[in-house]
């Protein structure tokens, strides 16, 4: 074989196009890794629609991770306090369907707990679906797309009427003006940011404002960096709405005929005015005028947003606050202009589109939903009813079941959440209690392996075919072009034969994913993601198509709403009025600072794969929190030296970088660094669970904390750590 097979990067969800070929072709010197071993050839896919061939350092060392402590065959053991013994697929299977059907019978199917990830292909999200809220009646499968984007779909849902992003990526390069929030897009979203950029610098015209409290990569590409402190979000684009107001740059047309409560709205933010915006956000008047001026003599605004946003106790009011900007102006449903919502993962969106959160079903349905309930058991097969009314339990809900003990069996696959999960050294306490935990990844160890009682090796990008979708609704076959390692298995595969042995034989009786997603696809029928025109062979003949991509119209729409009407009762986009709550956790004088955390442009989410290779490594070689220089000699510490970070949770150890790129009294950790890979340094040993009320999706982005510089006695009355409310009940 000497073609390159085509695939997708499956880190983040700009969703980027990879063309790969063996290590050893005709003519050509084998390629190998920095160690020697020979290697898959990886490049960009300059067909890809959504890449046009470009790669970020993480897509173009991804073949490097592919044989490195990869798990081969089933491990089973019957404590955690025993050691893991290899065990036949056989023993495994029958472990944990006696395991489930004892569940079921004794503490009924809520009981049950899947939770999954952005790292799933469609095909994997839709059997385990099928399994648990269909054959099982059990709601509570989510995944870790729980702490990513669940506050995008929330103010989707509630703004338009049901989920999906109304952009595209060719918009990057047709808007006036970029406004960004919450999102460093230049680490995290590289290949989207390198459009926006080149775009940008060819066209002066054109205008980028950036809102984060860091003085990120992302920041030093605009026009206008907007350094709010940490919470301010709804304060900052309220009052850009007032000024937008007051100097008349509305849309009272479509306002009045395509949107409903704008009157709550307007009285909402003729409480922002400037000065008391200012003082709020910590920026000037100046600058916040300037903000909004961009907005109002724009034609065509394109806001783009992330786990800054999302990962907020406010997170679905910060949505819906920058939808609220969109629709008082107009601007969506035309070429440049919306609001767009960057995933986090390489599948989120193929999850959301699967039902892969527990109150969703596929098809964008959702479990309250009586009609909803019904279609699905329809085409399942299932009698009326199977479906539970009640959502299931969310990620964090599964944590605090496992406290009280109505969670019997807890099923974790391609996620890491004993570094990954907030509180969490909670988290690790809860799943020690865990009665049963299946743990389902490609490689091994990882943190969450610890806490397992059965470890099941999975197939994982590479090794199984099927199909992912990117933030600007794109989906793309990923073809496997490799053999799984020992006897690893899809996770669907897996997902499946569990369901047979349970006795839904006709219910899995697929011979491949292809099959999987012909099936998923009819439950998308007349629904918002309609994609009844896509298969795995129109899509290999094809390549990538975006949805909506409907049997009866075939053609990939590029955007949503462009008729300007939504899928809400009345066909009205809806205001959202909020006033700002601030943080759930504000600083006081006993933890005195605001720690933020997020991602760094080599290492991806909890190291699993980027920690073993060498390249990416050697980029991060080590954890650090940023500390601005005035903090920094309050303190008396300089760049290197150790702190100690403590909240009322739990503590850490990172090492100084002193930089004016962090707005004082705030100060960041990056999240990459678990148990495996260092000493005492998990940022979300720090964080709390409080969560946004519509979403469900927790505050990962702040909590108070106190920094002592570790030569300090730690017994100082002044830093002892305090108990919170949370852990006092363990």
């Amino acid at each position: 074989m000497t073609e390159f097979t085509k695939t997708l990067c499956p880190y983040c969800g700009v969703g980027c196009g990879l063309e790969v070929s063996p290590p050893a072709q005709l003519g050509k010197s084998t390629n190998r890794d920095s160690q020697g071993n020979p290697t898959w050839r990886v490049r960009g896919d300059k067909a890809h629609p959504s890449s046009q061939g470009m790669v970020c350092v993480k897509g173009a060392t991804i073949a490097e991770s592919l044989d490195k402590n990869r798990l081969h065959y089933p491990m089973v053991r019957e404590s955690l306090d025993q050691k893991f013994r290899r065990a036949t697929w056989d023993e495994a299977f029958d472990l944990i369907v006696k395991r489930i059907q004892t569940v079921r019978f004794t503490q009924g199917p809520e009981a049950i707990c899947m939770y999954g990830s952005g790292q799933f292909q469609t095909e994997d999200y839709y059997i385990a679906q099928k399994l648990l809220k269909g054959c099982l009646g059990s709601n509570n499968l989510d995944a870790n797309s729980r702490l990513c984007m669940s506050s995008a779909v929330a103010g989707y849902i509630q703004s338009f009427g049901s989920d999906g992003p109304p952009c595209c990526y060719e918009d990057l390069e047709l808007t006036d003006c970029a406004f960004l929030i919450g999102t460093n897009t230049a680490e995290c979203h590289p290949i989207i940011f390198n459009r926006l950029e080149k775009y940008h610098k060819k066209n002066r015209k054109v205008k980028m404002v950036v809102v984060d409290p860091r003085r990120t990569p992302t920041a030093e590409a605009a026009d206008l960096h907007l350094a709010i402190r940490p919470g301010t979000d709804i304060d900052l684009l309220n009052g850009i709405a007032h000024l937008l107001m007051r100097w008349g740059y509305i849309d009272p047309g479509f306002i009045e005929d395509c949107t409903s409560n704008f009157p709550s709205y307007a009285e909402v933010i003729r409480h922002y005015s400037p000065e008391i915006v200012s003082h709020q956000c910590g920026i000037s008047v100046e600058d916040l005028e300037t903000a909004a001026r961009y907005w109002g003599e724009s034609q065509r605004v394109l806001s783009l947003w992330s786990m800054g946003v999302n990962q907020s106790s406010e997170g679905t009011a910060k949505v819906r606050t920058i939808i609220n900007l969109h629709l008082m102006t107009g601007q969506i449903g035309k070429p440049g202009a919306g609001p767009f919502s960057l995933t986090g993962q390489p599948n989120a969106m193929g999850g959301r589109e699967a039902g892969g959160l527990a109150h969703l079903l596929p098809g964008y349905r959702l479990v309250k939903n009586p009609q909803h309930r019904a279609e699905v058991e329809e085409l399942w097969g299932l009698p009326s009813g199977r479906i539970s009314p009640t959502p299931g339990l969310t990620a964090w809900d599964m944590i605090t079941g496992l406290e009280n003990g109505v969670v019997g069996l807890l099923w974790i696959a391609a996620t890491n959440p004993a570094v990954s999960m907030p509180d969490l050294e909670r988290t690790k306490a809860a799943l020690l209690r865990s009665p049963f935990t299946v743990y389902q990844d490609a490689y091994y160890p990882t943190e969450t392996a610890a806490y397992a009682h059965v470890l099941l090796p999975a197939a994982q990008w590479s090794e199984k075919t099927g199909v992912m979708t990117n933030s600007e609704r794109r989906v793309t076959l990923c073809a496997a072009f490799r053999q799984p390692p020992g006897q690893a298995k899809a996770d669907w595969e897996i997902f499946a034969e569990v369901g047979r042995r349970l006795g839904f034989k006709k219910e899995f009786a697929f011979a491949n994913s292809s099959e999987v997603y012909s099936e998923f696809v009819k439950l998308t029928c007349d629904r918002p993601c309609d994609m009844t025109a896509i298969s795995h062979e129109r899509l290999q003949a094809d390549g990538p198509l975006q949805w909506p991509c409907s049997s009866t119209n075939p053609t990939p729409s590029k955007r949503l709403y462009t008729d300007l009407r939504f899928p809400t009762p009345d066909g009205r986009a809806r205001f959202g009025a909020y006033h700002s709550r601030g943080l759930a956790e504000p600083p006081d004088p006993n933890y005195p600072f605001v720690l933020t955390t997020g991602r760094l442009y080599g290492h991806w989410h909890t190291q699993t794969r980027t920690g073993r290779i060498e390249k990416t490594r050697q980029m991060h070689p080590e954890p650090f929190i940023e500390i601005h220089p005035r903090d920094a000699a309050t303190l008396h510490v300089s760049d290197n030296q150790f702190v100690e970070v403590r909240s009322r949770r739990g503590k850490a150890k990172f090492p100084v970088k002193v930089t004016r790129a962090i707005a004082p009294g705030t100060v960041f950790v990056p999240m990459h660094w678990g148990a495996l890979w260092a000493d005492n340094a998990e940022a979300n040993a720090l964080t709390h669970p409080e969560s946004c009320p519509d979403s469900l999706q927790p505050e990962l982005k702040a909590c108070a904390v106190q920094i002592v510089p570790v030569t300090v006695d730690l017994t100082v009355a002044s830093y002892q750590l305090q108990p919170s409310h949370q852990s006092a009940n363990l």
